[in-house]
């Protein structure tokens, strides 16, 4: 039996529209990344790029368990000598681009490389209800309803 590896010509793109309202950041970047390598497919092939175009909206009202809201820190440094900087989740959502935290935890779940970052074009992030992307007609995708521990309340 030979294996199976997808060509470019072969892979079909699909749109899919996710709304974070109310879900859990780590569950739903897990769902996120999964599409968007497209791992789901049983055609996956780990060199290419298979997996869907993924629209997030209401990204400004996803929850974190527990207290981590508070007490989880972002770590980022400038590149000068003692330039490492620090900010909490609550800041960021409080801040001016508050999708920010469900694209850096995609990104942090993709592979590092030029795939990767070729995949992350594939994400679009909005932090209201409303998207640009009518046009491509996505798929709704109901991730709460994939498992009760992905919502909170």
């Amino acid at each position: 039996m030979k294996t199976y590896s997808a060509k470019p010509a072969d892979i079909e793109k699909k749109w899919i529209l996710i709304d974070a309202e109310n879900m859990v950041v780590g569950r739903l970047a897990a769902v996120i990344a999964t599409r968007l390598r497209g791992k789901h497919l049983p055609t996956f092939t780990p060199h290419m790029d298979c997996g869907d175009h993924v629209v997030v909206i209401n990204a400004d009202k996803v929850k974190f368990t527990g207290k981590k809201m508070g007490d989880k820190k972002y770590y980022r440094h400038t590149g000068y000598p003692g330039g490492i900087k620090e900010t909490t989740p609550e800041k960021i959502m409080e801040g001016k681009f508050p999708e920010r935290i469900v694209e850096m935890a995609v990104k942090r779940m993709l592979p590092r490389g030029p795939l990767g970052r070729q995949q992350l074009t594939n994400l679009k992030v909005y932090a209201g209800s409303e998207h640009p992307h009518e046009a491509q007609s996505p798929e709704t995708l109901d991730v709460a309803a994939m498992n009760s521990k992905n919502v909170r309340a």
